[in-house]
């Protein structure tokens, strides 16, 4: 059973579809790309995935249930949690207290006991800290926990995005251009936390412009243009595939592509 689907989605914004009748289906525990050019749909696809937006057509499935049209809260609680282009940290708290933030759907005492100061209370927090510093450790940042997020480098700041993505224990990870504005070295730091994403069992659905990191990370690619799906498959069928090269590869792509391994 696919761990996340679409069927037949679309959406208009002001008489245009964004997205226009895709379909695709993503096997659990793999790196499935969505790709293509500026415009192509890839985040508007993601923010219907998520609950940020409602199909005008279509319907989406997580875990074999049908959660069209479910807010982002509820998404969560069911297991999809997600990225977003532009870094949404919390600059004055550390590191650590970034990451915790991302465990609230796994809270469970109240106002009343936070104000009594509770045993219960003190045992969540532990259990929240001690989960938080797993999910930095995954991401190469253990090191970081108490260090204030505005003294961070921009690539540990993409990886904490992730670690708190991470805290929520989702089942789909939505990674949306990770490695946008990342040099080199960051680039292949995420390229690692990826990959231990999927050895942690979390199925990664990842939009990005660097086809590099694409190719080498990818299980599954699916490739946009202009809201329709104009192909699918491994990432040696879509760099050798000519619709691809024309509509968004190109000359440069296609070769910077071929050379991912490199």
């Amino acid at each position: 059973m696919s761990i996340l689907a679409a069927e037949g989605l679309s959406i208009a914004f002001g008489g245009v579809r964004a997205i226009d009748q895709v379909s695709l289906a993503i096997e659990p525990g793999i790196v499935f790309s969505i790709i293509g050019p500026n415009d192509a749909g890839k985040t508007t696809l993601f923010n219907l995935f998520s609950g940020l937006y409602a199909p005008l057509e279509g319907s989406v499935r997580l875990a074999g249930e049908d959660v069209t049209g479910f807010t982002p809260d509820r998404l969560a609680r069911r297991g999809l949690s997600r990225t977003f282009q532009n870094l949404q940290i919390f600059f004055r708290m550390t590191a650590l207290e970034n990451v915790m933030v991302g465990r609230h759907r796994h809270e469970t005492t109240g106002v009343l006991s936070d104000l009594l100061h509770l045993p219960s209370v003190r045992m969540q927090n532990h259990r929240t800290r001690e989960a938080a510093r797993a999910a930095l450790t995954l991401v190469g940042l253990e090191t970081a926990a108490d260090r204030r997020a505005d003294a961070l480098p921009y690539g540990a700041l993409k990886r904490l995005e992730i670690a708190r993505a991470l805290a929520s224990e989702p089942k789909v990870l939505l990674l949306d251009e990770p490695a946008a504005g990342c040099n080199p070295v960051e680039t292949k730091e995420l390229d690692g936390v990826i990959r231990s994403i999927i050895e942690d069992r979390v199925t990664v659905v990842l939009v990005e412009h660097d086809m590099r990191l694409v190719m080498n990370i990818s299980d599954q690619i699916h490739v946009l243009a202009n809201g329709r799906t104009l192909a699918e498959g491994s990432a040696a069928e879509i760099r050798s595939n000519p619709a691809v090269v024309e509509a968004y590869l190109g000359a440069h792509g296609s070769q910077e592509a071929a050379h991912a391994c490199g």
